[in-house]
């Protein structure tokens, strides 16, 4: 068996907020060509008609103000560049027509072009660069935050597009549910980042069950002592906000939020799980975000299996139902540990936040029912370690442990 695959007893997720991938990772074609990221062929056009190419202009804050649209109708204009017909095609040449609805301002809607060097972020780049990246992970819908989360823990939204955030008495069973029911039992733990910020999934899982949530630094105790969970799902703090030592700054990455602090909170992420040997080497880390939160990329979303639910014409506000037979728009997505080569570059397969519970189900469990047709189609970043092995699909794949990983000091 890999003995990446044997050691692994520990998949920890953390999802960010609301950045495409040419936005944060498209710098990286010019390193290695095999990242399907920006190239000087790709444009959308202004509302003038002059066609506009990615530049690499992207502040880590107060640029993208306001707020890009990327509700269900605003992403619906990007991906189909404002055609409505019934044979439309997706051309991804909507962008900067969206970003103008918001405050009318030709140079300003331009912005939603601008995209970050490698030298900007190097944390993020420097993940990609050293682990895993993946050319095609999607959101899991053409929508806003909660739904899309709603697929990283549910592996579908029941219907949703929207930022609704009561999903009770629904018929499948979230994530953390099913490990801790199971037979036998494993161990499970959503960190929120601390009660002023980080409620949204409090509202969607903690019904009866406050043993599945714990706070952020609980996370970094759990880390250093040796007692994480052998599934966790981290969340950024989502707020500038007062506590008792002094402020603390959102770290979600969403617009307009500083990019730069969720640099460092991912680097803190990471550095809690590589600072304890033990952990390090019986841990993956998948760093992903929600949505594109209406920047600019340039993949086409691929259609998928269809879900159980259909949002209705009214739902999606665009005069047309949604049977959640297509994916959102492209995100980052890093999968790190020490057991995968580096620079690993996965092509060829489709990703969404389906993936997640359908990974570590299949990992953990093996099977469980009742579950989407959304999950129980979605691939798996993770195969069980149960012979035969796929040597193609299994990313932990050496046969010795690296020691030339890299350290970030924050």
């Amino acid at each position: 068996m890999p003995p990446g695959l044997d050691n692994l007893k520990h998949i920890v997720v953390l999802m960010m907020e609301n950045r495409s991938f040419d936005h944060m990772l498209g710098s990286l074609t010019a390193v290695d060509p095999r990242i399907d990221g920006v190239t000087a062929q790709l444009s959308n056009p202004d509302t003038t008609g002059a066609l506009v190419n990615p530049q690499p202009l992207a502040q880590f804050q107060g640029q993208l103000d306001p707020d890009p649209d990327h509700h269900f109708p605003a992403v619906d204009l990007q991906i189909f560049g404002g055609n409505t017909s019934a044979g439309r095609q997706a051309n991804m040449q909507g962008f900067i027509k969206s970003y103008f609805n918001q405050q009318q301002d030709v140079a300003h809607s331009q912005k939603i072009m601008y995209y970050f060097a490698q030298n900007q972020l190097p944390v993020l780049t420097t993940l990609a660069l050293e682990f895993a990246v993946f050319n095609r992970w999607f959101a899991s819908i053409p929508g806003p935050t909660i739904c899309n989360r709603a697929f990283a823990h549910y592996g579908t939204s029941f219907g949703r597009v929207d930022m609704n955030i009561l999903y009770v008495n629904e018929p499948f069973k979230d994530i953390y549910s099913r490990l801790i029911n199971a037979n036998p039992k494993h161990t499970a733990k959503l960190y929120y980042y601390d009660t002023a910020s980080s409620t949204m999934e409090v509202a969607n899982l903690l019904q009866n069950e406050p043993q599945l949530f714990g706070t952020y630094d609980q996370f970094l105790d759990d880390c250093s002592s040796g007692n994480l969970p052998e599934y966790c799902f981290i969340e950024p703090n989502y707020s500038d906000h007062d506590t008792d030592t002094g402020e603390e700054v959102a770290s979600d990455q969403h617009p307009d939020h500083n990019v730069q602090a969720g640099e460092l909170f991912i680097a803190s992420v990471y550095n809690a799980i590589k600072q304890n040997a033990t952990l390090w080497q019986s841990t993956a880390l998948l760093v992903v975000y929600d949505e594109h939160g209406g920047i600019y990329d340039h993949v086409v979303p691929p259609a998928c299996t269809p879900d159980q639910f259909t949002a209705s014409a009214n739902d999606t506000g665009t005069g047309q139902p949604f049977a959640f037979d297509r994916l959102g728009v492209r995100v980052p997505a890093i999968l790190i540990s020490p057991w995968i080569p580096k620079g690993t570059v996965v092509d060829g397969r489709v990703f969404d936040h389906a993936s997640i519970p359908a990974t570590i189900t299949k990992f953990f469990l093996g099977d469980y029912s009742p579950r989407s047709p959304r999950e129980t189609s979605a691939d798996v970043f993770i195969e069980p370690n149960v012979a035969p092995v796929d040597p193609a699909r299994n990313l932990l794949s050496l046969a010795a442990m690296r020691t030339d990983c890299p350290d970030f000091d924050v």
